[in-house]
């Protein structure tokens, strides 16, 4: 259930619908981060993340008289990303999501190595690489709105609520989206000859997932 009171983000967008320059910049330096991670993750290219992260907060800016302060900024500032994503996508000659699948981002770590665990000693550091790749092949082959609950839920740490409200959809079918991509995802694993205990259906509020070898 959303928070009745409002939040941080709410203040800032009440404040921001008052006229105060500084709430925007603010709630720039509180997003723009994980917009960007939220688009690297689907898109694979860097400079369209980043493209794409600072038309979803120009929207915020211009459409901020739409927003009603009732502690769900994050559902609807995320429903503007998979809106812009959605149109990006479409707009593209071949499918950026499934171009994922031969292109790991450059810049670093991203949430697909938070399935293989927390460890980095290195003698997991080899195993820990090989559950990456075999999550990575196997996210974009879900129906997209599976692959982005399970995302916005596991990488971009959206409440249930939350992501119901960026898709667009009730809580019992964001909650059977993210059933349906846990139990694909933990088949494909067993598959290749992981067991994976985290993406079990019946664990949907678990945050952290251990990946072990059969």
């Amino acid at each position: 259930m959303l928070d009745a009171v409002p939040n941080e983000d709410d203040a800032l967008m009440l404040a921001l619908q008052g006229g105060d320059p500084d709430a925007f910049r603010q709630l720039v330096e509180r997003h723009q981060s994980s917009l960007i991670g939220f688009f690297i993750r689907h898109l694979r290219d860097a400079q369209l993340a980043e493209d794409l992260s600072q038309e979803t907060l120009l929207r915020v800016y211009n459409t901020a008289w739409d927003y009603l302060p009732r502690g769900a900024f994050r559902g609807w500032m995320y429903r503007i990303a998979r809106n812009l994503l959605i149109d990006n996508t479409r707009k593209r000659s071949h499918d950026a999501l499934v171009r994922a699948v031969k292109t790991r981002n450059s810049e670093g770590e991203d949430g697909l190595d938070r399935i293989a665990g927390e460890s980095s000693a290195p003698a997991n550091q080899a195993f820990q690489a090989e559950v990456v790749r075999a999550v990575t092949e196997v996210l974009p082959l879900l129906p997209q709105e599976q692959r982005m609950t399970f995302q916005m839920y596991h990488y971009d740490g959206l409440s249930l609520p939350e992501i119901a409200d960026a898709m667009e959809s009730n809580l019992p079918t964001t909650k059977s989206r993210l059933r349906l991509a846990r139990e694909k995802l933990r088949d494909f694993l067993q598959q290749k000859g992981f067991h994976d205990p985290g993406l079990d259906a019946s664990n949907e509020d678990d945050n952290t997932q251990t990946v072990r070898r059969k």
